[in-house]
């Protein structure tokens, strides 16, 4: 039997205790677990993609999983999937809104590659009202992230927290 692939696709900027959720338990479902950390065109994002890169492998390094991996990619999710072997994408559901969303979106993949499947995931009920970016928003106006990131992202968007008010530039 070969070997089941999944990935795992975001822009984890940055990533949450949401997305390591998610991680942990995609992670049970495959034999390898792709985190795949892209671009998205319509977000502004506060880390560059290496940083985010970086960061995502040292949180996935804490979660100390033995079969997840983390991979950097600019194409076409379902284009990404077949690169990699992966026949399973996995997406996290916080709220009714996601699902709207996601469930476009895997229409969508359906259409372009019928032999990938997604699964949906909930949220944990204490992780669902976490997003990246009301994480950032709360960052910026001097609020505690504390409860939504690792103590290593809580540090970095703090930086570059300080960095932006000193340059003004997000």
């Amino acid at each position: 039997m070969s070997e089941r692939i999944g990935i795992y696709p975001g822009t984890f900027d940055p990533i949450t205790l949401g997305h390591a959720d998610i991680i942990r338990r995609g992670s049970k479902l495959v034999d390898r677990l792709i985190v795949g950390v892209t671009t998205n065109p319509s977000k502004n994002p506060m880390f560059t993609t290496a940083e985010r890169l970086a960061m995502v492998e040292r949180e996935v390094a804490a979660l100390d999983l033995g079969n997840v991996e983390v991979v950097g990619f600019n194409a076409l999710l379902v284009k990404f999937a077949r690169k990699q072997g992966a026949t399973v994408l996995i997406r996290g559901l916080r709220a009714v809104a996601d699902f709207e969303y996601e469930y476009q979106m895997a229409g969508m993949n359906q259409q372009l590659d019928d032999d990938i499947e997604t699964v949906f995931l909930m949220a944990d009920v204490s992780l669902q009202p976490i997003a990246s970016k009301l994480v950032k928003e709360i960052a910026l106006f001097g609020g505690d992230i504390a409860p939504f990131v690792s103590d290593a992202v809580g540090h970095d968007v703090t930086a570059r927290v300080e960095t932006i008010g000193q340059l003004g530039d997000y």
